[in-house]
């Protein structure tokens, strides 16, 4: 009986020790009694998610594009794009020649579709400034060329699909050395007033910009939808997958003035930046 009565007083003293080192292991955790250490290996934290950049070069010269492509009508519903049909053409463009015009387009300028020309010949539009173009939307993430139009990406930010647009009002324009730099709205556009138009179409730009401005403006590098690329000489972009360029380098088209070609195979002796967020 004494015995028993020993070993059990020994047992809860053992207990009772047992307990405080608990109790202080817990004080030194942050009041969380320490956890045994697991038998398997802890499991490594995932990676953060990596930014999709949209690639600025390719080896290939072809934009053929023959997939499905919807149009963002004036009451922002997207349909089918029924080239000719005028119903759903925006009242005004998405530039700057609205806001000159008294919120109507230049004369002369507005289309209903998409110009034979554009896609024919010289590819020369026969308007006389930036020009009313159906917005055009296509499924997916990627820029695509649609008879010498864009078609903006569904999932792409606002923005983005706003570059794209107002990129079109310009495309079949003459090429003229310093168009688009007294005024966003110009009969042509050189290299850097076709960017700065495009941009500011989706309020990224205030006022226009030259090809060496362009060096140092928006974030350094290549963003995740748009790169601009620039140097004292020249400046392009590229905007989820296509070229808005009016150098026909790399093009086999061999057109000139504002078009969308495709991307170049390198694009050394420039520098990038791109529009903060994009």
């Amino acid at each position: 009986m004494q015995v028993r009565t020993v070993s059990a007083l020994l047992f809860c003293s053992l207990a009772a020790i047992g307990a405080g080192a608990s109790d202080t292991l817990a004080a030194t955790t942050g009041g969380v009694t320490a956890a045994e250490p697991s038998s398997g290996s802890a499991k490594a934290a995932k990676p953060a998610p990596k930014v999709h950049l949209f690639p600025v070069t390719s080896r290939s010269q072809s934009v053929a594009y023959h997939g499905p492509v919807y149009e963002r009508t004036t009451t922002g519903e997207v349909v089918p794009f029924v080239p000719g049909v005028s119903s759903s053409t925006p009242a005004s463009t998405t530039g700057t020649a609205a806001s000159v015009t008294g919120g109507a387009p230049p004369t002369g300028a507005v289309t209903t579709g998409i110009p034979l020309e554009l896609s024919s010949g010289e590819g020369m539009t026969a308007a006389t400034g930036p020009a009313v173009r159906p917005q055009l939307l296509v499924p997916g993430t990627t820029t695509r060329y649609v008879d010498g139009l864009a078609a903006a990406p569904m999932s792409a930010p606002a923005a983005v699909q706003e570059i794209v647009w107002a990129g079109n009002e310009v495309i079949g324009l003459p090429y003229i050395y310093g168009g688009g730099h007294a005024s966003f709205t110009s009969r042509g556009y050189d290299c850097s007033g076709t960017v700065s138009f495009a941009l500011h179409g989706a309020n990224l730009l205030s006022t226009p910009e030259d090809s060496s401005e362009f060096e140092t403006w928006g974030s350094h590098g290549a963003g995740r939808w748009v790169a601009i690329f620039s140097n004292p000489g020249h400046a392009y972009m590229t905007v989820a997958g296509l070229r808005l360029d009016t150098s026909a380098a790399d093009d086999p088209s061999a057109q000139q003035g504002p078009r969308w070609r495709p991307l170049r195979p390198a694009n050394s002796g420039f520098v990038v930046r791109h529009p903060k967020g994009l």
